[in-house]
């Protein structure tokens, strides 16, 4: 087992008062180890990954065998390899079965699973099973999908969940190809992220190849009753049959979106960009498994005016997939980066305008993350310490909101055209490899800074970096459009009529988060008479008008709002709308009753965040 140093023994003292270059020159010389791994693919080679498995609905059971190429350059005498609840049925090392060890299981990162291999090995076959309560998967009872005739399942493996289905050595910084044969009952359709079929087949064996070399947390696997419908000659969109026509029309830009990304940093490198649409039990809003965006279907608006998730999803083709961060402790690298170009992406398509509304509701996130963390925590800043934790403890707004405003203050002193072209070489010159912050921090100063003093000392990079909290050289962007937002809000307030025509859902969630907390029920009540608020198909919005609810103890949105929370499982919005219900006793009665009737609609991830909510 090999961990990294801690962040905190990284400096002495006298170095946390040296200049941010000495201090980033000391960070860049530690030899960085992911300390969420057991793995030792520091000394073993894992390159290439055969997957032949088989899904048992009946069971919830995946079991099969992983074949592993390695190369062993350091002569180890034993393969380590990450597993969580798996049963090991059998291994062996070029065709020879030999006999495994299992370790104990540790918190957060489940058992070491122990190989004996020689310096020759080439071949490691593990005949395997998951457990029923893989945290990876999501079985889906037919009930709990919107066709209500077909199970489903899909995978959600990020940060350290791969283990959980897959014997793997699983780091953000562990890179493998991987091919892989799929057997799933007759009528159904496995897709991976990777080459997928755009239609059914009869035998229910369905064959994948990726030959981008990836990390575990971007290994996926979804299997259900699914179509496929074409954007265009490279994009298209998967989703249950009865979806399928919606989720069209409401990604038709997608194609574009990828031509637009293209013409800011570069070539798509995965050959298809395809979206799958999930059952409403996805936790999260979109997951970036390459060629194959998993998504919520809470974005699907009827309006196309949530699509700026894809855009984030799309963008992690670059920053995330392409060039991935090294450990969960340089999260940032991957998601400060995406929310940047996702809002390149959005501007570049919609207007400065528009992305204008997208930072300042990103800026008002970060506020609130911070104030929630802590103005001096830890955990506020970019490069996280996460020793003896879990990495999911770092999944915060801090990394993206915080990230993305320290590459736009880099834009905004650098100039935007020297940044583009900064960012266009690193991508092509990382691609395919991993980064870690201080490494990034060197890069950034070689090739963008040069050593200009007066540019490094205008951005402060110690206090984005290694400082807690927002730096007062966050920058802000005008807001024209919110402006108007704030003038017809206190309209509302004295009583005057409010003009809201052509309104999208960024000027609305920016009305009502800036309402009085919290509002009359009177007043709630007006509100939901002009808009129909409790009414409304748009998930954010709707999410945030529960929240004015129960804090109003608005009682007529009360019936809508436990429809809501027992059809979407998007932590986004489950974690802050439990949160308000168990601020009162009356709410927590309320919290209670919900979550135990609709938990298993929930993913296990959502379920963890909220079990230590809802106690």
């Amino acid at each position: 087992m090999k961990y990294a140093i801690p962040v905190a023994l990284l400096f002495s003292a006298a170095a946390c008062n040296q200049p941010p270059a000495t201090r980033v020159a000391q960070d860049a010389l530690v030899n960085v180890k992911d300390r969420h791994t057991l793995s030792n693919a520091d000394s073993i080679s894992v390159q290439h990954l055969d997957l032949d498995i088989a899904v048992n609905f009946e069971k919830h059971l995946i079991s099969g065998s992983a074949a592993w190429t390695i190369e062993n350059k350091a002569q180890a005498a034993t393969l380590h390899l990450d597993t969580d609840g798996l049963t090991i049925d059998s291994v062996t090392v070029d065709g020879k079965k030999v006999t495994h060890t299992l370790d104990s299981a540790l918190p957060n990162l489940g058992s070491r699973l122990n190989i004996p291999v020689e310096a020759a090995s080439r071949q490691v076959v593990i005949w395997y099973g998951t457990s029923s309560k893989a945290t990876a998967l999501q079985w889906l009872e037919p009930s709990q999908t919107l066709g209500k005739k077909q199970p489903f399942l899909y995978t959600q493996s990020e940060s350290i969940y791969a283990r959980t289905w897959i014997p793997c050595a699983d780091g953000p910084g562990i890179r493998f190809t991987y091919s892989a044969r799929v057997t799933v009952p007759k009528g159904l359709m496995a897709l991976m992220s990777a080459e997928n079929a755009q239609q059914k087949n009869d035998s229910g064996v369905y064959h994948f190849k990726m030959e981008q070399p990836v990390p575990a947390y971007l290994m996926a696997l979804a299997v259900g009753d699914i179509g496929f419908k074409s954007i265009d000659q490279r994009t298209g969109v998967y989703a249950e049959p009865a979806m399928l026509e919606k989720a069209h029309y409401e990604f038709a830009e997608v194609g574009k979106m990828v031509t637009t990304a293209e013409s800011l940093y570069g070539p798509y490198r995965w050959g298809r960009y395809d979206v799958l649409v999930l059952p409403p039990g996805f936790p999260l809003g979109g997951m970036e498994n390459p060629r194959l965006t998993f998504c919520t279907p809470t974005i699907i608006a009827g309006d196309r005016s949530l699509v700026s998730l894809i855009a984030h999803e799309l963008a992690h083709s670059w920053s995330g997939n392409l060039v991935t961060n090294a450990t969960w402790e340089d999260f940032w690298l991957n998601e400060g980066f995406t929310v940047y170009f996702e809002r390149r992406i959005m501007e570049a398509m919609m207007g400065a305008d528009y992305a204008d509304m997208l930072w300042e509701l990103g800026y008002q996130d970060l506020e609130e993350t911070v104030n929630e963390l802590g103005r001096d925590s830890r955990d506020t800043w970019l490069k996280l310490d996460l020793t003896n934790r879990n990495p999911d403890d770092g999944l915060t707004d801090i990394a993206y909101e915080k990230g993305a405003h320290f590459l736009r203050l880099v834009e905004e002193t650098t100039g935007r055209a020297r940044l583009d072209s900064f960012l266009r070489n690193y991508f092509d010159t990382h691609a395919f490899k991993t980064m870690h912050t201080a490494q990034f921090l060197q890069y950034l100063n070689e090739h963008l800074l040069k050593g200009d003093t007066s540019l490094t000392n205008k951005i402060n990079i110690d206090a984005w970096v290694y400082g807690p909290g927002i730096p007062a050289n966050c920058p802000r962007v005008p807001q024209k459009r919110f402006e108007k937002v704030d003038a017809e809000r206190k309209h509302f307030l004295e009583g005057a009529p409010v003009a809201t025509e052509g309104w999208t859902s960024h000027e609305w969630l920016h009305f009502l988060r800036k309402m009085p907390k919290p509002l009359t029920a009177a007043q709630m009540g007006q509100l939901d008479k002009a808009y129909h608020f409790t009414q409304t198909g748009n998930s954010e919005v709707a999410d945030l008008w529960f929240i004015m609810s129960v804090a109003a103890d608005y009682t007529p949105a009360f019936g809508n709002m436990e429809t809501f929370l027992s059809t979407v499982g998007r932590r986004k919005f489950l974690t802050p709308l439990y949160t308000e219900m168990m601020k009162t006793p009356k709410g927590q009665e309320m919290a209670k009753r919900i979550y135990s009737k609709y938990k298993q609609n929930y993913h296990p991830i959502a379920q963890e965040t909220l079990n230590k909510l809802i106690k």
